[in-house]
């Protein structure tokens, strides 16, 4: 079997005192666990790569890391002597290990002779994004796996704008992954030398405050309504405090209280059961600090910051959460409300969402004449029109944002930004309190114009080799005998986006989907619903996501419930 022999591979070459050597000998016994440590390389996708720490080629460790870091070096080599003068930003997160790879990083690309800047501290992934676009590096290297488990870790590249890697220049660096015989032996230099050799740069306070200077861009009103508002933050143990301190001070909130006990670092996320502020349970905490303090908002982002989580209070002053779909929604009506007013609302202006995201968008931005776009899954898709509006002058970007609490109002930043996000919710919400108004009867205004539009995503986790093998066959079902008709409704469209056709039901009309190929699936119905059907390319699930619209709240929820259970009981796994 392969997987036995790149263990034993691995047994043979690692150093005796090598941590990851004693791991591999305490569990050969364990014939499952090895396999699932040995059967693969750890994928790379467009942005990067992520998985559980552990020995192993399918696994997150110091060899794989050197090894993305090998490739992304030779892609740099190849652009030539300016991109490695250029050379790379690096940051990294709260989690175990997190430093260390990111020096692992510094010292594979390093030992090119290709210029590496390494922040002097954990830094949020915006600040990333950030310092690559302030540098002018030729690329970025984040350490991070966003919001998953404690045991998780990984890496995401970016491009010299500031984007998550596109597939081309992806595909090269896989190229020259796979051309390494074996992780083991790839040389790096000493930190020390690297230093003496002036290739190694350390990175720090300059770019907070250049960052914490750019985020006047996305200002549309004056502070004075600012220091009104009693908001609760928490960082989830992750990344964003200070930078998020900076933020709220530059735009004069001051009654801010942060949640002790989860604003420094804990790799082990101990407060919490997952650091994710797309659930409630991560919530619990600062909601006590909510009720303690009479917040009017509560906001949390997830260890490395690109995610934003916002409570707010309904009719009955109980703190709930908004969705990712419902923060977005609030932030456009917002963002284009107060640029119309103001009289700088471009004619081309243009909002970005994913194909997954709330036709709500959609919606709000048609009453000024605007137009929404959809790209697929991934930040770095809007990224990439960000890129293609400046050079073509065709649209001006507004705001780009997805259901999985992702947003971006000013294009300074290419990826998600949750400090930008944090400010700028916290903004709308001063304004509305002004007018006596709180962020939950803005939404509820928004439905009542444009209809009840509720969201909802159904993730499946299959672990393993076992686990993509049954996601493999979940979407294989779905391709060999698509839904023509749910509880009675009429199926009137099937979005194939592995072969970029939209088919139109029943005529069988056929017309080009203009977005990459991607493993999605997308079903309209005629009553305005929708279902997306994809296999996540971070971690080991399949999601289901589900769109409706209904006249009030209660026909939405319905139409939503009746929508899941017909579509899920047909799944077997």
């Amino acid at each position: 079997m392969q997987w036995k022999q790149n263990l034993n591979h691995w047994l043979h070459h690692l150093p005796e005192n090598d941590p990851l050597k004693i791991e591999l000998e305490n569990y050969q016994s364990d014939d499952k666990l090895m396999e699932d440590c040995f059967y693969k390389e750890l994928e790379f996708g467009t942005g990067g790569m992520r998985g559980i720490m552990g020995p192993g080629t399918n696994r997150i460790n110091l060899y794989t890391v050197r090894k993305a870091a090998y490739g992304l070096s030779q892609y740099i080599k190849d652009q030539g002597q300016e991109a490695m003068a250029r050379g790379v930003a690096i940051s990294y997160d709260t989690r175990h290990l997190s430093k260390e790879f990111a020096l692992e990083v510094a010292k594979t690309v390093g030992a090119e002779g290709i210029q590496v800047y390494v922040f002097d501290k954990y830094r949020p992934t915006p600040l990333l994004s950030f310092a690559v676009r302030h540098l002018n590096t030729y690329a970025g290297v984040m350490i991070t796996a966003s919001h998953n488990p404690p045991e998780y870790n990984g890496l995401k590249m970016y491009g010299e704008d500031g984007a998550q890697l596109p597939p081309d220049a992806a595909d090269v660096i896989i190229d020259y992954m796979n051309e390494v015989k074996t992780e083991l032996l790839i040389e790096v230099a000493e930190v020390k030398q690297l230093e003496k050799d002036r290739l190694l740069t350390y990175i720090g306070k300059n770019e907070d405050i250049a960052y914490i200077h750019s985020l006047d861009s996305i200002k549309l009103n004056d502070s004075a309504n600012n220091k009104d508002l009693s908001i609760v933050f928490t960082a989830l143990h992750g990344t964003a405090t200070e930078t998020v301190q900076e933020a709220f001070l530059a735009f004069g909130f001051t009654k801010v209280k942060y949640v002790y006990e989860q604003c420094g670092p804990d790799p082990n996320f101990t407060t919490v059961k997952s650091p994710n502020p797309e659930e409630a349970d991560a919530f619990t905490l600062a909601i006590q600090y909510g009720k303690g303090n009479n917040a009017d908002i509560i906001l949390a982002t997830d260890p490395d910051a690109d995610r934003l989580g916002v409570a707010v209070k309904d009719e009955k002053g109980e703190y709930v959460l908004l969705t990712g779909n419902q923060i977005g929604s609030i932030i456009i009506h917002y963002l284009l409300e107060q640029k119309l007013e103001a009289g700088t609302l471009p004619k081309n202006g243009v909002v970005m969402k994913t194909i997954v995201t709330t036709e709500l968008a959609r919606a709000i931005t048609g009453t000024y004449g605007l137009e929404t776009m959809d790209t697929l899954t991934g930040f770095k898709f809007i990224a990439e029109k960000i890129q293609e509006f400046e050079q073509t002058q065709d649209h001006t970007f507004l705001f780009g944002f997805e259901e999985s609490y992702g947003f971006l109002i000013d294009g300074f930043v290419r990826d998600k930004d949750a400090v930008q996000a944090a400010v700028f919710i916290a903004e709308a919400a001063a304004y509305y309190k002004a007018q006596g108004k709180s962020l939950f009867d803005v939404l509820n205004d928004l439905f009542e114009e444009f209809g009840y539009y509720i969201e909802e995503t159904h993730s499946i986790t299959l672990e393993g080799k076992d686990g993509a093998e049954q996601i493999e066959r979940i979407m294989e079902s779905f391709w060999s005998n698509p839904p023509l008709h749910i509880g009675g409704i009429q199926v009137v469209e099937i979005e194939d986006y592995m072969t970029s056709i939209a088919t139109e039901l029943p005529s069988g009309m056929k017309s080009p989907i203009d977005l990459p190929k991607a493993n999605v699936l997308k079903y309209k119905l005629e009553d305005d619903s929708w279902i997306c059907i994809r296999p996540s390319g971070t971690e080991p699930k399949i999601k289901f996501y589900f769109g409706v619209k209904g006249k009030t709240a209660e026909i939405a929820r319905n139409k939503l419930r009746k929508l899941k259970k017909l579509l899920l009981q047909g799944v077997h796994v």
